[in-house]
């Protein structure tokens, strides 16, 4: 996948939090916006089990499929702290936490049922979903803590400039947290099995990447939720 493409794509799966801000704005509730951030942190833990590559275009790196997807749970964990502040945010994450262990277990169940015997494909349905516990646990502690991070560190920015300067608190809460994500989860996941040094440099350039194209965005989506204001 070329730089320009990534971007492409980044740009697409971006647009799609405008949805949840305009429903916001309609009903003033931010129930969209939360069942996009629980869907996106679904999705990218499934699509964790398919390793990409990904052109930066000074160098490939490799990292999983939801990295992109992943990466803009944390504007959408923004967009609802500016809106609706800080405990609805924690409430959404903890709703999807909540929403990840679920999954698993079904997931968890799926593999453990008996395949029919005319169905041959338990061996890649095996690969793709019998998840390794490691891995899992690793995710969850970096998921936890980074997002609940990010809640954090929006809230005291916006206290601190009095709600001015969209872009430092956006910048400054979801940029650290996308790091800090990458720093624990690939250490306490891959090592001793995979050089940590590439994956860790890999992922969190990607991640930088989607939190930069990010920073538009969420002064689109305060433009959606803050119109007809007085």
């Amino acid at each position: 996948m070329s730089i320009t493409l990534l971007i492409l794509w980044i740009v697409g799966i971006t647009s799609i939090t405008l949805l949840g801000s305009f429903y916001a704005r309609k009903f003033q509730k931010p129930d969209l916006l939360i069942g996009l951030y629980v869907t996106f942190v679904l999705v990218a833990q499934v699509l964790a089990a398919k390793i990409s590559t990904f052109d930066l275009g000074f160098r490939e790196f490799s990292g999983p499929s939801g990295l992109i997807v992943f990466s803009i749970t944390y504007l959408l964990t923004d967009i609802v702290n500016e809106k609706f502040g800080r405990k609805e945010t924690q409430k959404m994450i903890l709703i999807a936490f909540v929403s990840q262990i679920t999954m698993v277990f079904f997931f968890w169940l799926g593999v453990k049922f008996p395949p029919a015997p005319f169905w041959n494909l338990q061996e890649s349905w095996e690969k793709i979903f019998n998840l390794v516990p490691r891995i899992t646990l690793a995710s969850w502690i970096a998921f936890l803590i980074s997002e609940n991070f990010d809640a954090y560190v929006f809230a005291w920015f916006k206290k601190l400039t009095k709600g001015k300067y969209l872009w430092s608190r956006n910048a400054f809460s979801s940029i650290p947290a996308l790091a800090l994500d990458t720093l624990i989860f690939i250490p306490l996941a891959f090592a001793g099995l995979m050089p940590l040094g590439t994956l860790i440099l890999g992922q969190m350039l990607v991640k930088w990447l989607v939190g930069l194209i990010n920073i538009p965005f969420m002064y689109l989506n305060k433009l959606i939720l803050t119109k007809n204001e007085h």
